[in-house]
């Protein structure tokens, strides 16, 4: 059974300034409940049971709250909590993760005192349907999909006191968190057994292991490589940023960095690396880790071989008399790397160890992902740096992040190096594909075919050539690269992020006048988002003047993220027979307006939660209402030759409505479309609140329309239906009352 709570009005999320109103995204459910609270209850007085609830939902709400959850509704004692509805990181099986192990650490704080809670924890990830303007704490029904269902199944198997996850969020979370695999699951309603795994703590991170020859970054590689050569030579302190989007390899790169600068001039050069995870357990947690590191100290070394271990590590960098305190601030500092004071005590200690370090030979201090880090360890590399500077040691600072995150270094003009890593080219990533292939097991001619998806991005090649069947996956992309994409895109502005959807639902290549219409904008509008995302590199510029999608990942997700019911409207704007919904390569049908949009073969394929998209637009001269040849979905919906129907009839604007056009009749009997006296026809959707067009007219009512951008803000809840009843969301006009349009100009209105 589907657990969700249906949105009782489509008013709050039409009048949103969002002009797409609900999303299809993957998402991290997390159910919480209380291990028999019907016998704690009974053994309370009502005063105590009070004061237990609010302890309880009280210290739930604050975790989930802290790795970015939304509450969205409380069942019994039971807490249902979604990552990534309304936002994505691209980590949110990943903190959903960590709050349900946050949960029962934080019960045990806060609980009166005498009073212990047990707590099934149960996350996992999937398709729902969003409604945006819902995503709020105890935003009920702002999510519907499978994956509800199955995230409070694996509640209700998880241990008491544990944190269970599925398959997905398992391969989510790989390498951040400790897992172990339990027994499968059998569900009611599922054919096949749910394999399930505990996790029992956060995972210390461990290097990548990388595999095969670097391949296309022999020219960054020199170039840093030089400039840290030339730091050691000068005694000059320089730093060096390595520059990429996630998934550009900047990991790797430091990884072949590391080999290829071992010495300077026949001195050996020292490294010391430091990895920042997402969300780290300290703001100097990965300093505490390179301090492990250099000192030879594990987690499960007892405290008095750590105290050796790093005095031992400082031996000859600081003054014998200051030794044995600055051990033992560092042995604090690795006990307790939370710990405010340990913390800056420790740092202090390591930046004069290092210091000592690079008196004595070259030394490289290299931190990947540093966007990731807090500005504590940003000023801590900054002090490192200047301290170097005025003493003129052999010391480079190498980082790796992103291109939108800018470190602004104080007194480094013309000692600063960014080393961009682009896109690899066509050769490189056909010579990557086949290498990844190989090793994969499966036959390398396949990289032709998966060339142009991955875009020139390493990760992107790596997970199309280790996932069998990528058109089994939302929009068919892999998990990967999916999460990576749906990072992307959140960071947009609501602006932004409509005009790329509607963009990649169009197809090969769309003018801004076309983006105008799909949105309800007013001419000239979407040309300033336009070129923005052709400057952010999502967008790129065609020879006759109009945009496209510059990634194949990017198209594919942008578009599946579209419901159906915002795709037929798109397509009634524009007047078409129907738009491209799924970009796939390999296949090219025309656009429905004398052009040819290139559209993949296999748009009609089921995908991710179930519902079906949009078939693929009708190829010139087919007749409307008929299905597309080479797909498997519905009909497109016919034009409607009365009042407010999508395209233009007889020369008509479209959106214009009013009387019956000359040609009413005989468009009418070649479309099959309805008669005099025969109501619209309509059938209920996969999702609550969704009506899905057949042959026989276009959707009922409003439902599914999208408002245009500039709207009031949306509406707190749903209104109440009146009657105390449901409100109808598929109900046809009242008999005699015009229906209205619903093309460009009537939705601007």
């Amino acid at each position: 059974m589907l657990i969700t709570t249906p949105v009782g009005s489509r008013e709050a999320v039409t009048a949103a300034r969002w002009p797409v109103p609900e999303e299809r995204r993957t998402v991290t459910v997390l159910f919480a409940d209380i291990v028999g609270s019907t016998g704690l209850v009974e053994r309370l007085d009502p005063e105590d049971v009070r004061a237990l609830q609010q302890a309880y939902f009280g210290t739930v709400a604050a975790v989930l709250r802290r790795w970015h959850g939304v509450v969205e509704k409380y069942v019994g004692d039971a807490v249902m909590a979604l990552f990534g509805a309304h936002g994505s990181d691209g980590f949110d099986a990943y903190r959903g993760v960590r709050a349900g192990l946050e949960i029962q650490a934080a019960l045990d704080r806060r609980l009166p005192a005498g009073t212990r809670l047990r707590v099934r924890v149960g996350v996992a990830t999937g398709e729902v349907l969003v409604d945006l303007a819902g995503t709020r704490d105890g935003g009920h029904g702002a999510a519907s999909g499978a994956v509800i269902t199955t995230a409070a199944r694996l509640q209700e198997y998880a241990p008491p006191g544990g944190v269970v996850v599925c398959a997905a969020t398992r391969r989510a979370v790989a390498g951040l968190v400790e897992q172990r695999p339990l027994a499968t699951m059998a569900v009611a309603g599922k054919a096949q057994p749910l394999d399930v795994w505990r996790v029992t703590g956060v995972a210390r991170h461990r290097p990548a292991r990388h595999h095969g020859p670097l391949v296309g970054r022999r020219r960054e590689l020199a170039t840093a490589g030089e400039e840290i050569t030339r730091a050691m030579r000068e005694r000059r302190p320089r730093w060096i940023s390595l520059v990429g989007p996630a998934g550009s390899g900047r990991s790797r790169m430091l990884h072949e960095l590391v080999r290829a600068v071992s010495t300077v001039d026949g001195a050996p050069v020292r490294w010391c690396v430091a990895h920042c995870p997402p969300f780290p357990d300290g703001d100097l947690a990965p300093l505490a880790d390179m301090v492990r590191a250099v000192a030879g100290v594990r987690d499960t070394h007892p405290p008095e071989t750590v105290r050796r271990r790093v005095a031992t590590a400082l031996d000859g960098l600081l003054p014998p008399a200051r030794r044995g305190a600055a051990a033992h601030a560092l042995a604090e500092f690795l006990a307790a790397p939370r710990d405010a004071g340990a913390a800056a005590r420790g740092a202090e200690v390591w930046r004069e160890a290092l210091l000592g370090l690079a008196a004595a030979q070259p030394v490289v201090v290299a931190v990947d992902d540093l966007d990731r880090a807090a500005p504590a360890l940003n000023r801590f590399l900054h002090r490192l740096f200047a301290a170097a500077s005025e003493r003129e040691l052999p010391l480079a600072v190498v980082a790796t992040h992103g291109p939108g995150w800018a470190d602004l270094l104080p007194g480094a003009a013309g000692r600063r190096c960014r080393v961009p890593l682009p896109a690899l080219g066509t050769v490189d990533t056909g010579r990557l594909l086949r290498q990844l292939l190989d090793r994969a097991g499966r036959p390398a001619a396949r990289a032709t075919a998966l060339l142009p998806l991955v875009g020139g991005s390493p990760a992107a090649a790596a997970a199309y050539a280790t996932t069998p069947d990528a058109d089994g996956e939302p929009g068919g992309v892999p998990e990967p690269v999916r999460r990576l994409v749906d990072a992307r895109l959140d960071r947009l502005d609501g602006e932004r992020r409509a005009v790329l959807m509607a963009a990649a639902a169009r197809g090969a290549e769309v003018p801004a006048a076309t983006v105008d219409r799909m949105l309800a904008w007013p001419a000239g509008r979407a040309e300033p988002a336009l070129r923005a995302l052709v400057d952010a590199g999502l967008l790129r510029r065609t020879a006759t003047g109009g945009y496209a999608v510059a990634e194949s990942a990017v198209a594919r997700v942008a578009a599946h993220r579209l419901p159906r019911a915002v795709r037929a409207e798109f397509a009634r704007r524009l007047g078409d027979a129907g738009t491209a919904v799924a970009i796939r390569p390999a296949a090219v049908v025309t656009d429905g307006l004398g052009g040819r949009a290139a559209c993949p073969a296999g748009a009609g394929r089921r995908s991710g939660g179930g519902a079906r998209p949009t078939p693929v637009p009708a190829a010139a001269g087919r007749t409307p209402g008929e299905p597309a040849a080479g797909t498997d979905g519905p009909a497109s919906p016919p034009v409607d030759g009365g009042a407010g129907r999508a395209g233009a009839v007889a020369g008509r604007p479209v959106g214009v409505s009013g009387g019956a056009p000359a040609g009413r009749a005989r468009d009418t009997a070649r479309t099959g479309g309805n008669q005099a006296g025969r109501p619209a026809r309509g059938r209920r959707g996969l999702f609550p609140g969704l009506v899905d067009a057949l042959p026989g007219g276009p959707a009922t009512g409003s439902v599914g329309r999208v408002g245009p951008v500039g709207g009031r803000p949306p509406t707190v809840g749903p209104p109440h239906p009146p009657h105390g009843g449901r409100k109808r969301l598929d109900a046809a006009p009242a008999p005699g009352r015009p229906r209205r349009a619903v093309g460009a100009g009537a939705a601007a209105a």
